[in-house]
């Protein structure tokens, strides 16, 4: 036990010593943390709004008024004719185009319907489904408001929405812990990738492997410091999240860090399989970034694994991240209990010991 804790501290010393390794732990996490937390959402906001209203009534105003006055809608032109529309799309000076008949208000008045038509850029299908729904909601509540001011039956049926786990519908509150786990991921990855590669570069590793060391023992002190890091590096992102974001947090802790330690300790048998292949830091550097760019695609972060073909959901069975992810969302927005993710503790606990038994076997042969 006491060579074993010599090499662990051995270990982190060359890891706190390297400046490479320094910026590892620190550089990427900040850098993520920022652009993932303000930068990458699913909200469309400050949409630029041209508006060609032909109907001079009090309708019309407080239906342009509302768009107006949402925080989903810039207002950047007022069109005077049909032959301006086109221009203002194709220039892209507005996104969406709000245009009003000039029979809106009189039709409203007779209880009869009442067309207001909405042109969107449809060269991002995605923006230009979220700005739809934007906009029906806004004419939805002006239907309704207007309908029940007179003294109208309004529409037969109304759907009312209330989204479960995420009442104010932000994409802050799903991204926010999936970084908790993309973080965790890239800084135990390069810790680990790099322990063997900066030794085999430096020439102690040779040394390392005519000391009494049996296998394991290196397997274990080259783990430790990358499993410590990580967990603390998962921790630090953890209270980032509550306190900074304010996402909310109900789930157990100890369920939480029962998926931590599981997802770690994969990510480090990966990394360690890495670094025994790795001859020098660069190569372990490529080689870390070859697994994390599809790990991070794979893992469900951004787009649905369900939407994936059938052939790539097969691969994603092999990520670790992707059964972290369904830990983090499950226990911070849904109080998801143990017992209920136990089937995504299993596959994690399944690639720890398959990725570190093969590590410990490269680092068998590398010695024998």
């Amino acid at each position: 036990m006491s060579r074993l804790l010599a090499l662990i501290a051995k270990e982190f010393l060359a890891l706190l010593k390297d400046p490479k390794s320094r910026f590892v732990i620190v550089g990427p996490p900040v850098v993520q943390l920022l652009v993932f937390g303000y930068a990458a959402t699913f909200d469309v906001t400050d949409v630029p709004l041209a508006v060609y209203n032909e109907s001079p009534g009090e309708a019309s105003r407080d239906l342009v008024a509302r768009f107006e006055g949402s925080r989903n809608f810039r207002r950047v032109a007022t069109l005077t004719h049909d032959d301006q529309i086109a221009p203002a799309i194709d220039s892209r000076e507005a996104l969406v185009v709000l245009h009003i008949g000039p029979t809106f208000g009189r039709d409203l008045q007779r209880n009869s319907q009442a067309a207001a038509q909405v042109i969107l850029d449809g060269r991002d299908s995605n923006t230009a489904l979220i700005t739809l729904g934007y906009a029906s909601q806004i004419v939805d509540d002006f239907s309704t408001e207007w309908a029940k001011d007179h003294g109208m039956s309004g529409p037969p049926a109304r759907l009312e929405v209330r989204s479960w786990f995420n009442p104010n519908l932000q994409s802050q509150w799903f991204i926010v812990p999936g970084i908790v786990g993309l973080l965790t991921l890239v800084v135990t990855m390069l810790v680990t990738a790099l322990s063997v590669a900066r030794e085999r570069e430096q020439g102690t590793f040779d040394q390392l492997l005519v000391t009494p060391f049996h296998p394991w023992e290196i397997l274990v002190g080259k783990a430790t410091p990358g499993f410590i890091i990580g967990v603390i590096e998962a921790t630090l992102i953890i209270v980032v999240a509550v306190f900074w974001f304010r996402v909310p947090f109900v789930g157990s802790l100890g369920t939480l860090y029962a998926g931590v330690v599981l997802f770690v300790l994969a990510s480090i048998g990966v990394g360690l399989m890495i670094s025994s292949l790795a001859v020098t830091q660069q190569q372990a550097l490529l080689g870390a970034f070859l697994f994390l760019v599809p790990a991070i695609i794979l893992s469900g972060f951004s787009t649905p694994i369900a939407n994936m073909p059938q052939a790539v959901q097969v691969l994603t069975y092999a990520d670790p991240l992707r059964f972290f992810l369904v830990v983090l969302r499950g226990t911070f927005l849904e109080g998801m209990p143990f017992p209920l993710l136990l089937h995504q503790f299993v596959p994690m606990a399944i690639i720890a010991v398959i990725t570190l038994s093969l590590a410990a076997w490269l680092f068998r042969r590398r010695m024998y």
